[in-house]
């Protein structure tokens, strides 16, 4: 991959210098090792990736805890459905579904028609998990996914029936899913971001890490100590602060360094 880092607003007087990174995919390399690497999409036709904070699911080591089987009882009766992009028919009627929830939970018009129609015709949409209620054959979600192969699905916009919140109807097409692909054998479910508290119900699965700047860390205390320094006033960078290096590094920047498998190949 290709690195580019754009500036964002520095400060001089802290020496705090920022930049935004963005990867580019190089031939031979597949949406999958950008992932891996720790950058999600920025672009829906995956041609450009930017480094983040982020959260995802190494499924190998999942196994449901007695609050994700909670979850599933809640929605006990829902019928779970993975439908490829081309199968899926984006019907007015769905269309206008995937607008009325995203104006209520993201604002109005945060999410235009011309925005939505565009998500729904770009190659980040390879599937969708299609979720009915039984009883009356209503459709009251879709979890919108890119899924490759076995190596990973990520987990993108979900839309759903609000009236359906007395059974966590959120957290259960999540937890769907969290459960849909370990038993499909794939490797990694990535779950977007998370840089607030309020998005910490992302790790609630056995085998929940995240990226932390230079590598996977399944230590949710570490990120929880970086969401904490969050809400102060910062004079230094993550790693430039001691506290946080002797805390989970036992001060040492050799394994930080070793940690990393960002390098700079020579000309």
């Amino acid at each position: 991959m290709k690195l580019l880092f754009s500036e964002q607003n520095s400060d001089y007087e802290n020496y705090q210098f920022p930049y935004a990174i963005w990867a580019i995919p190089e031939t031979g390399e597949t949406p999958a090792d950008i992932f891996n690497a720790g950058f999600l999409p920025s672009s829906r036709h995956l041609d450009r990736f930017y480094l983040c904070r982020q959260v995802r699911v190494n499924l190998a080591k999942f196994k449901p805890s007695s609050e994700n089987r909670r979850i599933l009882r809640k929605g006990e009766g829902i019928e779970v459905k993975l439908v490829p992009r081309d199968k899926f028919d984006y019907s007015p009627e769905r269309r206008q579904f995937f607008k009325t929830y995203a104006d209520i939970k993201f604002g109005k018009d945060v999410m235009t028609f011309e925005r939505l129609d565009g998500l729904f015709n770009a190659p980040i949409i390879s599937h969708l998990l299609v979720f009915t209620d039984a009883a009356t054959g209503k459709e009251i979600g879709v979890a919108t996914l890119y899924l490759e192969g076995k190596a990973l699905a990520f987990y993108y916009y979900a839309f759903y029936d609000l009236n359906y919140y007395a059974r966590n109807l959120g957290m259960f097409m999540m937890t769907s899913a969290v459960a849909e692909f370990t038993a499909r054998g794939t490797r990694q479910l990535y779950l977007g971001t998370c840089y607030l508290e309020s998005a910490l119900y992302k790790t609630q699965f056995a085998g929940a890490e995240f990226f932390n700047g230079f590598r996977w860390s399944a230590d949710l205390k570490e990120l929880k100590y970086i969401l904490r320094r969050d809400q102060k006033e910062l004079r230094q960078h993550l790693l430039e602060t001691e506290a946080y290096r002797d805390e989970f590094y036992q001060g040492d920047l050799e394994k930080i360094t070793a940690a990393s498998e960002f390098r700079v190949k020579r000309p």
